[in-house]
């Protein structure tokens, strides 16, 4: 008989795993010559210009790794950066938080690396060349017809029946419409010219209404806005790592329950117990669509009357 796998054992190293922040190998002793500006120095640096103290010939892989560095996307741990937010979310950002800064990839950049790389991947740049945006777009356009559409019959019937009060408001409401779908549609425009900076206000948005609920936990109990600001850049990092796996497969159904997964790093990085950081997510998600809606309201309502006022 093979020998009998201990779950437990595993998970228990696995947790240990996770807890443990990342060490950093100590200094060779064996002394160097750097070959850029000749000083003489013992460690894996020159500490006069930076240079490696190993420096290989070219090779396809140093081409590559060049390659890969002329685009941001070998500096400073990316891909062990990665490992960790799939694998130790919370953890990573609590090891940044706390000062481990040049071991981790910095989230901002990253931001805007997995932004570009997810818009390749719902363009067509996954396994099937399925353009992963055009389903929703078409369907937004139907709907949009085909409210023009009944708008249209209403009001060809407000004109059969004669009604002038009837007309004035058909024509109000068009007009109120026709403006707020001005400005839906400046706001897709800019979006699809810069999702990063739409993305990238959508997040303050939601990290400063989410910070209120999680300012006082227990890893951090003086947890500044700045530093959960960075934290919810990392979580968005991570739910992107997984929307682009999912999409670049096309497993859209579960691309969509991803969002889900940030409840994890939630959880390691407040110290809060499953329960009670899953309860806080969803007040605040009830709270901020709530605030959301009442904002959308009062945005129609003050277009209504300056249309209503101005004509």
């Amino acid at each position: 008989m093979g020998k009998k796998i201990n779950l437990k054992e595993k998970y228990r190293k696995f947790k240990a795993w996770q807890l443990k922040p990342r060490e950093i190998a100590p200094n060779s002793q064996e002394e160097h010559e750097c070959l850029n500006c000749h000083d003489h120095y013992t460690g894996k640096f020159c500490p006069r210009c930076g240079q490696p103290a190993t420096t290989d010939r070219f090779s396809m892989k140093v081409a590559v790794e060049n390659f890969v560095d002329a685009y941001g996307m070998g500096e400073r741990g990316m891909f062990r950066t990665i490992r960790d937010l799939i694998l130790r979310p919370g953890y990573l950002i609590l090891d940044y938080l706390r000062g481990m800064r040049v071991s981790n990839y910095a989230p901002f950049k990253m931001f805007f690396l997995l932004t570009a790389i997810s818009l390749l991947v719902t363009h067509g740049f996954n396994i099937k060349g399925k353009i992963l945006a055009n389903d929703d777009e078409s369907e937004s356009s139907a709907q949009v017809s085909q409210a023009d559409t009944e708008r249209t019959d209403d009001a060809a019937t407000v004109t059969m029946e004669g009604s002038q009060t009837d007309e004035e408001l058909e024509s109000l409401s068009d007009r109120t419409a026709t403006i707020v779908n001005g400005v839906i549609d400046k706001i897709d425009s800019f979006h699809k010219r810069s999702p990063s900076i739409l993305m990238l206000l959508l997040l303050l948005f939601i990290s400063g209404h989410l910070y209120i609920f999680f300012r006082h936990s227990p890893n951090i109990p003086d947890l500044r806005y700045s530093e959960f600001l960075v934290s919810m850049v990392y979580i968005t990092n991570m739910y992107t790592i997984y929307s682009i796996v999912f999409d670049f497969f096309c497993l859209e159904l579960l691309s969509s329950y991803s969002i889900l997964l940030t409840l994890i790093p939630l959880t390691q990085l407040s110290g809060y117990s499953w329960w009670r950081t899953t309860l806080k997510a969803v007040v605040s998600a009830a709270t901020m669509f709530t605030l959301a809606v009442l904002l959308l309201v009062l945005v129609v309502f003050i277009i209504a009357m300056y249309v209503k006022k101005f004509g």
